[in-house]
């Protein structure tokens, strides 16, 4: 038997895709596998979507060992079984970020939630679909800490977009870009002109304003008079 671990203080970094391909390529080489969902996200437990309810939780495995077999879910892909972290689900959670500023240290309480609903599956406060064809992958701890990962995925992308935007190619025909058709259609007007000079320039531009969007989705308190409110009423609560 084998067993690895993938693990990383920060998000959106690649564990639960580097798990979720590890364990279906294994188990269609002809393996068993058996994934342990540790994240309080549960973003592994969702995407092999359980086909059937036990009563144990990994906490009643840790806490008794024997309660291992009632505590494994069936997956709907063959070979590939789930420990869950939750019973339910679990929304929220709280993760430090400790820093050093000169001679000081920093503590941050970063406060996270994973509620869904039927408009948005993926999380409440996760990128929203609209927003998907620039980043679809978890806000993370550098996000939370004012700083932007994009998905690797985008240079190529950006890359072939700007050669079809100069050409006055249709974006829709190729299946790589496709997904930013819309997107394109939306922004184009705003511009007068654009040339071989400008287009990276206008896209890094039109990138961030969406990026914008993005944060403003992960946030539960917006940056909107209710929003300081409603956190200043929270605030007062501790």
């Amino acid at each position: 038997m084998k067993v690895y671990v993938i693990g990383n203080l920060k998000g959106g970094v690649g564990k639960t895709t580097t798990t979720v391909n590890l364990a279906y390529t294994y188990a269609e080489m002809g393996g068993r596998t058996l994934v342990i969902d540790l994240d309080p996200q549960c973003n592994c437990t969702r995407f092999f979507a359980k086909v059937n309810e036990y009563n144990k939780t990994i906490k009643d495995v840790l806490e008794a060992p024997e309660h291992i077999n009632s505590a494994i879910y069936r997956t709907k892909y063959e070979d590939i079984d789930i420990i869950s972290h939750t019973e339910g689900t679990r929304h929220n959670t709280i993760t430090p970020i400790a820093r050093k500023v000169g001679d000081t240290y920093e503590l941050d309480l970063t406060l996270r939630n994973n509620i869904t609903t039927e408009e948005h599956p993926l999380g409440v406060y996760h990128p929203h679909a609209e927003y998907h064809h620039i980043k679809k992958e978890n806000i993370g701890l550098i996000e939370v800490m004012g700083l932007a990962v994009l998905p690797a995925r985008l240079k190529g992308e950006m890359e072939l977009l700007e050669e079809y935007i100069l050409e006055g190619k249709d974006i829709s025909s190729n299946e790589q870009i496709e997904k930013h058709a819309e997107w394109v259609k939306k922004f184009l007007p705003k511009y007068s002109e654009i040339t071989k000079e400008n287009i990276h320039g206008i896209l890094q531009k039109e990138i961030g304003i969406v990026f914008t969007h993005v944060l403003e989705d992960a946030g539960v308190y917006k940056c909107t008079t209710e929003g300081r409110e409603a956190f200043m009423r929270f605030l007062e609560t501790l």
